[in-house]
């Protein structure tokens, strides 16, 4: 367990990846909405308030993923996520996997976790 317990300093780092990661992942719903990259989302016109989550997305994504304002742009993201699920998945059938909302899911949660944890490394925040 040793090579286990000596990984525990490269915590920040690992933390910084998945921020990143998560963030650029997050980018490209918006794009999708915003820009229809790199598939359009849709036919026709989207409705307002998938154009204001596209906004969110791009915009707060890329906050995320430069470690700016982290934690209070986690908590709106993470809640814009779960109203997300909520208003789009959940009642298309119980089952995540089912319903197309086990992305909304997960993005809601890794980002509640970024709001606890903060950016880790190579960010903006902690400079």
């Amino acid at each position: 367990m040793q090579f286990f317990d000596s990984l525990g300093r490269y915590r920040p780092q690992a933390l910084a990846v998945l921020r990143i990661m998560a963030a650029l992942l997050f980018i490209e719903h918006g794009t999708m909405k915003l820009f229809g990259f790199p598939a359009p989302m849709g036919e026709g016109s989207l409705p307002p308030l998938i154009l204001f989550a596209g906004i969110l997305e791009v915009f707060g994504g890329l906050l995320i993923a430069i470690g700016l304002f982290t934690r209070p742009v986690a908590f709106i993201l993470s809640g814009q996520m779960a109203f997300a699920y909520f208003m789009g998945h959940a009642g298309k059938s119980f089952w995540p996997a089912m319903n197309g909302g086990d992305a909304a899911i997960l993005f809601c949660f890794v980002f509640l976790y970024f709001v606890f944890s903060g950016p880790g490394a190579w960010s903006v925040d902690k400079r």
